[in-house]
């Protein structure tokens, strides 16, 4: 019974396509006017308000699913651009830090270049990692101590990045430990260094001025010793011949430039000096571990 079903269906189905075979053929055959041709418009003309009906009662439900469509594709872009963006901003913050990174070794490049070498002092590079939470902003901790040689009072010179030229001392290591160490900045109340105009016509001792942080101040300069506006101000280093009275710091590392000078000429007169390195924008720094001739 079963094979019989399965026989006839195939006979049906082989009828169709026999059929089928011959209508097209006959329907490519004959003129565009004949009785094929005239059917097939007959049923166009009765299917197609059927089919139009159809299309407008079914274009609310087309256009619900694809209003759902269109909201998961645009969730799905509108994730993919937040990643992107997400990305492109970690990539452009990372390139920035990069970019203020390189500029502050370029500037303690050009450092160890002028006025001469220092690396007969022994630099040893190290990263800051925190800082006075006040206003003076007078210390900063960084990631080296005495495991790589680092020491009390030794001297501590940095680049903030701006420029070529805006580098220098900031400061001597308070205190260290192992692996970490306290830098007492330039800015500090206590600090005060001896210095000399680069030209080395005016000697005095540079400190902070009192209620200005980003203003330094160079005292005892003698009243015929010439200092002016735009005068670089560096480190004077040893000046006495006595062992020990050695200076912290060698000679001629740049302090700041001066900006103005109170009383000019007089027995009183009081240069102002602006440090080169901006304190805040320190993020390497490096510490010179060896003395040279006494610091002279």
């Amino acid at each position: 019974m079963y094979d019989k079903t399965v026989r006839r269906r195939r006979a049906v189905l082989g009828l169709l396509v026999v059929s089928s075979l011959i209508l097209l053929t006959a329907y490519f055959g004959e003129r565009s006017g004949g009785a094929l041709h005239n059917v097939q418009r007959g049923i166009l003309e009765v299917v197609s308000p059927i089919q139009e009906g159809a299309s407008r009662a079914l274009k609310p439900v087309r256009d619900l699913f694809g209003w759902v469509g269109d909201t998961v594709s645009a969730k799905g872009d509108l994730q993919q651009t937040r990643a992107d963006r997400d990305k492109w901003r970690e990539d452009a913050i990372r390139n920035q830090t990069a970019a203020r990174d390189n500029a502050q070794f370029r500037g303690l490049l050009n450092l160890d270049k002028q006025p001469k070498s220092l690396q007969p002092y022994g630099p040893v590079t190290a990263r800051t990692i925190g800082s006075s939470p006040t206003l003076w902003y007078v210390k900063i901790t960084i990631d080296k101590g005495t495991s790589s040689g680092i020491h009390e009072d030794m001297p501590v010179i940095a680049s903030d990045g701006r420029s070529d030229t805006n580098s220098g001392l900031i400061g001597k290591v308070e205190s260290a430990t192992g692996n970490a160490s306290v830098v007492r900045l330039i800015t500090d109340s206590t600090m005060a260094v001896s210095a000399r105009t680069a030209g080395g016509s005016a000697a005095g001792l540079v400190q902070p001025s009192p209620g200005n942080p980003r203003d330094l101040i160079m005292r005892y300069v003698a009243k015929d010793e010439p200092i002016a506006k735009d005068d670089v101000v560096v480190t004077a280093g040893t000046t006495s011949k006595r062992s020990d009275l050695g200076s912290v710091y060698p000679p001629d590392l740049p302090i700041g430039r001066v900006t103005r000078v109170d009383e000019a000429g007089a027995a009183n007169q009081l240069p102002h000096l602006r440090p080169f390195v901006d304190l805040r924008r320190v993020q390497f720094v490096q510490v010179l571990t060896q003395k040279v001739n006494g610091n002279r």
